[in-house]
């Protein structure tokens, strides 16, 4: 019997300060559903959003979005007052730095090439400074790999991430709970994604067994 999830289980911390990125990876429309999950979370109170140029490609593929501007509005079809985006070439901005209090980072979707760089230290751009950051102050983060199917060099650059502290949470949805439309898988990752962050959603379903 599949249920929803009722709140009674609790995180010990529900993070309010997030950093969000995506990169030219196939599956914006599980980044939409993050979004537009945080942006409805009352828990959460700022986010950090930041899309490569690759993603922005992705994206206009995907998504249908043009430019870069008002990016949160064109994914989600509103903008929300608490998501700030950034701009992936601006190394200088609040969360290139172990100071300011961001307490969990998503990549979803995140590319090879940018799990490559986050893997080997290589911090060239606000994405990988930001997870870099993660990293070295020990918070969490998340990344949604999306490749199919992996080299070597890919295995072995998912496992250096694991091994430096990142969750590596491939983009695979679950089908167990007979999802009717595309846009449902996708809500029930992201939901699945911000539980594993300590955000568990009262929508999200959780499995029991018949008693």
């Amino acid at each position: 019997m599949l249920q929803s999830f009722t709140g009674d289980r609790l995180p010990i911390h529900a993070p309010s300060n997030l950093t969000i990125a995506t990169t030219g990876a196939s599956g914006s429309l599980f980044l939409k559903h993050l979004l537009l999950a945080v942006a409805a979370d009352e828990r959460i109170e700022t986010v950090n959003f930041i899309a490569s140029d690759s993603g922005l490609r992705v994206m206009a593929e995907e998504l249908g979005i043009s430019g870069r501007s008002n990016l949160v509005a064109q994914i989600t079809g509103k903008a929300s007052p608490k998501i700030h985006q950034q701009a992936n070439s601006d190394i200088a901005a609040n969360i290139a730095s172990g100071s300011y209090p961001a307490e969990a980072m998503v990549v979803l979707p995140c590319s090879m090439g940018t799990l490559a760089r986050i893997a080997n230290g290589i911090a060239s751009n606000l994405i990988e400074r930001a997870a870099d950051v993660c990293l070295k102050e020990k918070r969490p983060l998340v990344l949604c790999v999306r490749e199919t199917p992996l080299s070597k060099i890919h295995i072995r650059n998912m496992y250096r991430a694991a091994d430096a502290g990142a969750t590596i949470f491939p983009l695979i949805p679950a089908f167990y709970y007979q999802p009717a439309t595309l846009d449902a898988i996708a809500a029930e990752f992201a939901y699945r994604v911000l539980a594993h962050i300590g955000l568990p959603q009262a929508v999200a379903f959780q499995w029991k067994k018949d008693t």
